[in-house]
């Protein structure tokens, strides 16, 4: 899909706002959510959250835009450093891209862009959400990490696969459809 570098930033940075969003929702609501409101007796996540002062954030109370904002520019930085490039000449290793059908390439990107980013984002959040309050463990950062991985991994494929990376795909045609128009090689 993306042609040039400034495409390709492009595309990350769409696929990156979305998947930041849904992952802090997905840990924060889906996996941490009951645990949230049990600690602090409130009815709703959002409103545990707020009683708590924010969410733990390098052993530090901060509020959810800062993890979004955190989140995101490590998310970006490694989609376009290690991610997008790694996963594309995985891809080529497995599919000739001018003989495979785009779908099947595409769909084998996305699957090793989540066989990337999962266990890194996944390593990077088990330091930055370490209970450091109770002192530091290697044991413990490793056992967070395949535990994020276990929790991530399912959600990274499905809605990577099904949801966010045709959605980006959709609305980066639609950005970009009058420079594939006018070169028929990029189509």
């Amino acid at each position: 899909m993306p042609t040039n570098q400034f495409q390709r930033c492009i595309f990350a940075l769409l696929t990156v706002i979305i998947t930041v969003h849904a992952y802090v929702f997905y840990s924060l609501y889906v996996v941490n959510g009951a645990t949230l409101m049990s600690v602090t007796g409130e009815s709703g996540v959002l409103a545990a959250i707020n009683t708590q002062g924010g969410v733990m954030l390098c052993g530090k109370l901060v509020p959810i835009w800062a993890v979004v904002l955190v989140e995101f520019c490590l998310a970006y930085l490694l989609e376009i450093f290690i991610g997008s490039p790694v996963s594309f000449k995985l891809a080529c290793q497995v599919f000739d891209m001018r003989e495979t059908h785009p779908v099947i390439f595409e769909t084998a990107i996305i699957c090793a862009t989540v066989g990337i980013m999962c266990p890194v984002m996944s390593f990077i959040a088990a330091w930055l959400y370490y209970p450091y309050y109770m002192g530091f463990s290697i044991i413990t950062l490793l056992a967070n990490w395949i535990k994020l991985v276990c929790y991530n991994f399912p959600f990274a494929f499905f809605s990577q696969l099904f949801f966010i990376q045709p959605f980006v795909r959709t609305v980066f045609k639609l950005l970009f459809h009058k420079n594939s128009q006018t070169n028929p090689q990029t189509a």
